[in-house]
């Protein structure tokens, strides 16, 4: 049974973070808020998790798993960032923007496209997620909580926690967050490609 943790949205108890944090550094699978919408994740490197996700979603191998980061600077650890693409993307976070960019070593190649060796890369705009990655010190390996045959992600913790409490390990509810999910925009070639239009506006990237 997956464990239940209902923490206040603008100022998430810390005992709930730093136990959610230690599930996860013990290669627990959560469920957990963004700006946008609910997400699952893990830690970086956990192929356990990554592979309970692609179940979870029923996802292929060509699926971008996301790294959740905690600002800018951690996410060019893991992306290889050009001059033009570093403006484009300080000026979209935080925000509601999944972007797809060449990888760098520090990520694992599980988590790679096959073909073209890129990763989603995003910086959230939300307290809960932001208490989480500070505690935790690293990226979170996200999906999109989307389940299959489903067209919208779920919204409600508590629902959540009754369809998945033996799929995830613990579910972090912060109240509803939204059900538009993040705006994907591949940066990885010449042109920017919109890839699904979300919550973040497009303009710049047109």
């Amino acid at each position: 049974m997956a464990r239940y943790y209902d923490v206040h949205p603008d100022n998430p108890q810390p005992r709930a973070i730093g136990q959610v944090v230690d599930l996860v550094r013990g290669g627990g699978l959560i469920a957990y808020p963004t700006d946008s919408c609910y997400a699952l994740g893990c830690q970086l490197g956990n192929q356990d998790g990554l592979d309970r996700i692609r179940q979870i979603r029923q996802l292929d191998e060509r699926h971008h798993f996301t790294l959740v980061c905690r600002d800018f600077a951690q996410l060019g650890q893991f992306v290889k960032v050009s001059n033009s693409v570093f403006r484009l993307v300080k000026a979209s976070t935080p925000g509601s923007y999944t972007f797809i960019l060449p990888a760098t070593r520090e990520v694992p190649r599980r988590m790679l496209h096959p073909r073209k060796r890129t990763v989603g890369v995003r910086v959230p705009d939300h307290t809960v997620t932001q208490a989480l990655l500070a505690e935790l010190g690293e990226p979170l390996v996200s999906s999109t909580l989307i389940l299959p045959g489903e067209e919208e992600p779920m919204t409600q913790g508590w629902e959540i926690k009754e369809r998945l409490d033996h799929l995830v390990d613990a579910v972090l509810d912060a109240g509803e967050c939204g059900k538009e999910p993040t705006t994907v925009i591949d940066l990885s070639e010449d042109e920017p490609e919109i890839l699904r239009r979300g919550a973040g506006d497009t303009a710049r990237f047109e």
